[in-house]
Parts: C-alpha cells; sequence; structure tokens
C-alpha cells in the first residue's frame, strides 16, 4: 500500500508542479489536460487547458495533483504536506525554495524537537512544514 497526497489548484495546477520540480528536484511523471482526455468532448472548451490529472515524484514519494473545475476549488485546510530530512542545510534550501510570494506562518528556525522547523503556505495555496528532527537520544 501507498499513500499519497492529492492536490487541488485553481487554474495553476501546471505552474505549481514546474515550480516543485525545480524547487524541489521533482520529476514531473505524468500531466494531462481535460483537452486531451477522453472525456473532452464532454467538457467546455475553457476547460481544456486545465491539468485532469498530474503527478511528480519528489525523491522517493509521490505528489499528484489537478485543476479543479471553475467554482468547485476550496481553500486547502486541516493537512499539511510536511518535507522531513535530517540534515539542516537541506532542511534551509527547502525552504528557502519554496518561499517565493508564500506566507510564512513560522521561519525556519530551532526548536526543542528540531534542529530546523518552520511553515509556510507556498504561492498556491499549499501548507508545507520543513522539519529537520533532532537525533534521538540513545
Amino acid at each position: 500500500m501507498q499513500l499519497h497526497a492529492y492536490l487541488n489548484f485553481d487554474g495553476r495546477c501546471e505552474e505549481a508542479f514546474n515550480f516543485y520540480q525545480k524547487a524541489l528536484g521533482g520529476e514531473i511523471q505524468f500531466m494531462m489536460r481535460n483537452g486531451d482526455s477522453p472525456m473532452a468532448k464532454d467538457m467546455p472548451a475553457e476547460q481544456h487547458g486545465k491539468v485532469m490529472h498530474a503527478r511528480i515524484r519528489i525523491g522517493d514519494q509521490v505528489v499528484m495533483g489537478s485543476d479543479m473545475q471553475a467554482g468547485c476549488m476550496e481553500k486547502p485546510q486541516g493537512f499539511q504536506i510536511t518535507i522531513n530530512t535530517w540534515d539542516p542545510a537541506e532542511a534551509e534550501r527547502v525552504f528557502q525554495a519554496l518561499q517565493p510570494n508564500a506566507e510564512i506562518r513560522m521561519p525556519l528556525q530551532e526548536t526543542f524537537w528540531a534542529v530546523r522547523f518552520g511553515m509556510l503556505t507556498d504561492q498556491f495555496g499549499i501548507p508545507w512544514m520543513i522539519n529537520c528532527e533532532r537525533p534521538m537520544p540513545s
């Protein structure tokens, strides 16, 4: 069994996945637009350029996503995508990479449980936590 996050966007899925590919070193493995699908004839023409389904591999993890139909998008809430690393420099790099036009909810900093921890909502409205945990005492 695998567990993957599936992100919904308000018409910016392709832009977001291209950003994640660059910022996080991911590889877009699949992207289908509504106009390229067998359902294209049943969709309004203005929806044809929107993403029906996309998949990006980031490290050994997968994130999937799509554009919502006009008027159906809801603000993401009740979750955060968490990136965990054991390398403080990598935590710094990732936090910086996700920062353009983001809302910083907690600057990346040392906490009692982490060498580095920070939270932001990126320019696409997706909430992220970056965590570089302290090694557990033996």
